[in-house]
């Protein structure tokens, strides 16, 4: 996603009631932030129980931890795509301040998930602490961008793959034997929830108000899909492949959570165009 160029036309498109929503929704995300507070204090470490971890665990957790910790490349991603400085209008200043609100909470979660998944590879002897060091900078190092222009579509590639993330931790959670990773992924998935929730209500307030402009942008980004580090972290598909076989769980399953959220606004859509984009939505999710 490069930084667009501003017009007149494209501050236009900024609608009072979508810096309204992100308002808001910024605000609830503090709120509730607030609400369940966790640290890695809260973890008793000495009760990491090593035996019960298997060699997927051992390869999971180190990749869910390059995700976690890729977390200064994708916060630099999202303020240069939503600047607060420079060549902007007032009206694009105004929605991206207001983004750049929860962008900090967010990376705060994120912060600590890559913290507590860090120390937690050290206890069970994952990884040592020098190797563990050198690998996340060989990976974190490495840029991230999303290929979208267009606002809608990153806040439309956002909610999935939160909704994915958020996901893979509850279905993580139901398989592991090892408690303490059991109890961070409880927190990790909390605190993901929260984020899926955020997206989730600026899709609704664009569903509400441009209707199929919306499934438009959405189809551009279902088409083009990809997880964070897809891409970016070489051997992400065989460790995808143990996570399907481990976890029973695939990144497409955060589409039901798009077509769930189309069918609450069948009569904004029209019926027709809310299953010819369900129907979309399932040919997609068949592809390799």
């Amino acid at each position: 996603m490069e930084q667009p160029v501003e017009t007149d036309t494209a501050a236009s498109e900024i609608a009072d009631s979508e810096i309204a929503a992100i308002r808001r929704s910024a605000e609830t995300t503090v709120r509730r932030t607030a609400e369940h507070p966790w640290s890695l204090a809260d973890v008793d470490w000495s009760a990491v129980r090593p035996e019960r971890l298997t060699d997927d665990d051992h390869s999971i957790v180190r990749f869910v931890t390059y995700v976690e910790d890729h977390i200064p490349a994708f916060l630099s991603f999202n303020l240069s795509a939503f600047p607060t400085t420079g060549d902007i209008t007032t009206t694009t200043y105004h929605r991206n301040r207001e983004y750049a609100r929860f962008l900090f909470a967010w990376a705060n979660d994120e912060e600590k998930h890559a913290s507590a998944l860090s120390r937690y590879q050290l206890v069970p002897e994952i990884a040592d602490e020098a190797t563990l060091a050198e690998d996340l900078a060989e990976v974190g190092r490495k840029p991230f961008a999303m290929p979208y222009e267009d606002p809608l579509e990153a806040f439309l590639y956002l909610f999935m793959q939160e909704k994915a993330t958020q996901l893979f931790y509850q279905h993580y959670r139901q398989v592991v034997q090892e408690p303490v990773l059991r109890q961070l992924l409880h927190f990790m998935s909390r605190d993901e929830a929260r984020h899926f929730a955020f997206y989730s209500r600026l899709i609704e307030e664009s569903l509400g108000r441009v209707g199929p402009r919306t499934l438009d942008r959405a189809r551009d980004v279902l088409a083009t899909f990809r997880m964070p580090l897809d891409g970016v972290y070489d051997g992400y598909w065989r460790i995808a492949l143990k996570v399907v076989d481990r976890v029973g769980h695939d990144h497409t399953e955060a589409y039901y959570a798009l077509d769930k959220l189309v069918r609450r606004f069948v009569d904004t859509l029209g019926t027709r165009e809310a299953d010819d984009f369900g129907h979309f939505l399932r040919t997609v999710q068949r592809m390799p």
